[in-house]
């Protein structure tokens, strides 16, 4: 029973997991849901920039991304220095950085998923709702959000599995500090390395396991519910 039996430090890293993938699923929310509008309703030169954009962190090596927001939100860089002397928001080497590398990494997922819920909207509910004198703030709050909700709860849980599972970027930006940077895929590595390090990679790799199942589980019981929205 021992072998199942967590300690504090592999708690800390699940903890610390959990709280940096939440934060980077909830903050991606909003611009998520923008550009994805954007994407799916829009037309205007440079669309197929920004959609490269956006799923960019899905084909470069995660220690890319992770360096280049390093440089961009370090203490020495551009973004960075102005947060930390005007705000006193510092991202380097804290978990707040490591919840915005995640973001970054699980933003395309989050955007493709509600972009595909957007296109299947049918217009045609939004046009009625118009004409009855809605407003299009109106109009999307009461038709088209409610049509594309499983959509947007999908992409949140592909974001939420993505950031638990970020190893290269969030390493690369924020280091592995434990209790303050240590997520599950860190402490794993951290344990791999270590003499008789194998059953606390073990109890962290079966907890990453379990929880990056259930989430993809959810997440295609969502896409099911707006394929059989889409088929009706």
């Amino acid at each position: 029973m021992a072998w199942f039996s967590l300690s504090p430090e592999e708690w800390d890293a699940v903890r610390l997991s959990l709280k940096v993938a939440g934060v980077a699923m909830v903050a991606s929310l909003p611009p998520g849901i923008a550009i994805a509008m954007v994407l799916a309703r829009k037309e205007f030169w440079g669309k197929s920039l920004l959609n490269g954009l956006v799923h960019l962190p899905l084909v470069l090596p995660p220690v890319v991304t992770g360096y280049v927001l390093l440089l961009t939100f370090g203490r020495r860089g551009p973004v960075g220095s102005f947060l930390a002397e005007n705000f006193g928001l510092v991202f380097s080497f804290r978990w707040t950085g490591a919840a915005l590398a995640c973001a970054v990494m699980g933003f395309p997922l989050m955007v493709r998923a509600i972009r595909l819920s957007i296109e299947a909207v049918d217009r045609k509910l939004e046009d009625a709702a118009a004409t009855m004198g809605a407003s299009p703030s109106w109009v999307f709050a009461t038709v088209t959000l409610p049509l594309i909700l499983p959509g947007i709860i999908a992409g949140m849980i592909l974001c939420f599995a993505k950031a638990m599972g970020e190893f290269g970027a969030t390493i690369t930006f924020v280091s592995n500090i434990p209790g303050e940077t240590q997520t599950l895929p860190s402490a794993i590595y951290t344990y791999t390395q270590v003499p008789g390090g194998d059953a606390h990679a073990l109890r962290l790799t079966a907890v990453s396991v379990v929880i990056s199942l259930g989430a993809l589980l959810v997440s295609e019981f969502f896409a099911r519910r707006v394929g059989t929205r889409v088929a009706q």
